[in-house]
């Protein structure tokens, strides 16, 4: 095979990440040269395998500097940015990653005529109080400044193997004695698979996708922040009392532990400013087409799914039966 047909190159910045990886294994079976972008390449050779030998390599790179930005989409025809992160930690700042990176990662596909297609999420909007979603909108605006013809997927609350949602209050209701429901348990959401978002994304790669265009990306049902928790304790044979906390004690809960180092903090006030919102597909966006329906996909139903990687939190693992909860 000569330089000339080779397969098209996709750099993935985020590659390793939850979504990321997902998106690796899709872009690899339908044959692409993948060059996996992260900030530590001896933490993603895991990756290697989803693909045949020389298929996948890993380069180092980090979205708050630019140069590594730009050596890791040279060559390259697609570039997929997958970056995201749910809370701040030393440099790695909303700012610096969701806003700044993203325009870098766009200005690097421009330079090299590579196509773009931009993980964002629901919710994304410049002017939000949240500073997770502001950073997400404002990115949103660069990058549809700098490549017109990119391609945005915002999907809600993903779910599957390591999702940091579902598994997160698992592990809680094995030792806590009540859940929270923060504001309460109210605020929806639309769990989508997080196969069927990297299907999504491949899609966009493909070109199968309106250039410039938004997708909003949920699943089957829209359930409330309480029947997500329900519907996790169902799935892992529990059964915990809850309780109800206001949005403001909610808010400083989580400033009192964000405070405190070496802790991770169960929630932050940021991540309670987004709980004020609901996290659902719009009706603009059904209308239009640009859904999973949409582009003719059937989303994948969450209890499908649930039991085969919470069956760990069960009391005897998947030898509990459908008895005593505990």
């Amino acid at each position: 095979m000569t330089l000339s047909n080779l397969p098209p190159l996709v750099t993935v910045f985020g590659g390793s990440g939850f979504v990321g990886r997902y998106v690796v294994r899709t872009l690899a079976k339908r044959g692409y040269r993948i060059r996996v972008a992260v900030r530590r390449p001896d933490l993603a050779g895991f990756l290697l395998p989803a693909g045949n030998l020389g298929q996948i390599s890993i380069v180092q790179a980090n979205l708050r500097y630019r140069n590594s930005i730009d050596r890791a989409v040279e060559g390259a025809q697609h570039v997929v940015n997958c970056v995201g992160i749910l809370a701040e930690s030393g440099r790695n700042t909303f700012d610096a990653v969701q806003e700044f990176g993203a325009k870098a990662v766009a200005e690097a596909a421009r330079a090299v005529g590579a196509s773009l297609t931009h993980v964002s999420a629901l919710g994304a909007d410049a002017n939000s109080a949240s500073a997770y979603a502001r950073t997400k909108g404002r990115a949103e605006a660069a990058i549809l400044s700098i490549k017109p013809d990119a391609v945005i997927i915002r999907p809600s609350i993903v779910f599957g193997p390591e999702d940091n949602f579902f598994n997160k209050f698992a592990d809680m209701a094995r030792t806590a004695p009540f859940l929270p429901l923060i504001g309460g348990g109210e605020t929806k959401f639309q769990p989508v698979y997080v196969e069927d978002v990297a299907e999504a994304v491949a899609r966009g790669v493909d070109g199968k996708l309106k250039a410039g265009a938004t997708y909003e990306l949920g699943g089957p049902e829209v359930l409330t922040f309480r029947e997500c928790l329900e519907t996790t304790l169902s799935v892992i044979d529990r059964t915990k009392l809850f309780v109800s906390i206001p949005f403001g004690v909610a808010t400083l809960i989580g400033g009192i532990a964000s405070a405190i180092p070496l802790v991770a903090a169960p929630i932050t006030p940021d991540q309670v400013r987004l709980l004020k919102q609901d996290n659902i597909v719009s009706k603009q966006a059904e209308t239009d087409g640009r859904t999973l329906k949409g582009i003719g996909m059937l989303p994948t139903m969450l209890i499908s799914v649930l039991p085969s990687y919470l069956v760990r939190y069960r009391p005897q693992g998947q030898f509990t039966g459908s008895g005593k909860a505990a």
